[in-house]
């Protein structure tokens, strides 16, 4: 038995130990739990994940707001007070980014196109919908308006997240430091492709280039799920390869 406890003290020395930074790990873990709320909110509470039809009237629009309206104020308002938890997972993807040897101006063309999108990505839309629900005797056409424009905004808020991901795809291609593997900057190419068809949504109120459409839509959440899903994966290996010891960047 003694034999036993020695060799299998042996063979956990032999182990290597855990590697990766403590505060970048606790900033990580943030990075799935942030999401998976997001994920309740949009999907669960505000109904706007899928979205609603566009081809409604304004009467329609008001039982929309009618219908919803108690979850849609519980959802946005747990939204706003989480949405920090955007800034401290994109800056996890900027720090790994900045560790590239594509050089820091792709990480702050990544930064500053995703802190531009939050505000029509998913800020605006919950401001509207919250106006629309704060007072429900408001004029059917005013509430038809909010219901277009929180809708178009959210799911049509394009060029900052376009930019954005080119500037990602780039720094990984020219990286020499393997941070990302390659074939996750032609995933996030896919991400740009997605963001440029999505603008037929502001000609089409139906079909599939419509907000709710097969290609405008549905063809961009797969997308987007393969890219996130698998960028979680890549920023824990990322995460787990950095030295504890390394310099702090610059």
């Amino acid at each position: 038995m003694s034999i036993l406890a020695s060799n299998r003290g042996s063979l956990d020395a032999d182990r290597p130990a855990p590697v990766g930074k403590p505060d970048v790990w606790i900033i990580y873990w943030i990075f799935p739990a942030f999401y998976a709320i997001f994920s309740v909110v949009f999907v669960v509470f505000a109904r706007v994940t899928p979205p609603p039809r566009p081809d409604v009237s304004d009467a329609q629009a008001v039982e929309f707001f009618e219908a919803h309206g108690t979850t849609i104020q519980i959802g946005f308002t747990l939204l706003l007070v989480i949405l920090g938890g955007a800034a401290l997972t994109n800056g996890l993807i900027f720090y790994h980014m900045k560790r590239m040897s594509s050089g820091p101006v792709f990480a702050y063309g990544y930064m500053a196109g995703m802190a531009v999108g939050a505000v029509p990505g998913f800020l605006l839309v919950a401001v509207i919908f919250l106006t629309a629900t704060f007072r429900a005797d408001r004029d059917p056409q005013q509430l038809g308006m909010l219901y277009d424009l929180g809708l178009l905004s959210y799911n049509g808020s394009l060029g900052c997240f376009t930019a954005a991901y080119f500037a990602m795809a780039v720094a990984i291609l020219y990286d020499k430091n393997e941070i990302f593997p390659k074939w996750f900057a032609y995933v996030t190419i896919w991400q740009i492709v997605t963001e440029v068809i999505a603008t037929q949504m502001f000609v089409f109120d139906s079909g599939p280039f419509a907000w709710n459409g097969s290609i405008s839509f549905w063809w961009a959440v797969v997308v987007f799920s393969v890219w996130l899903c698998a960028l979680i994966v890549l920023l824990k290996i990322a995460t787990a390869r950095e030295p504890v010891d390394s310099p702090p960047l610059d």
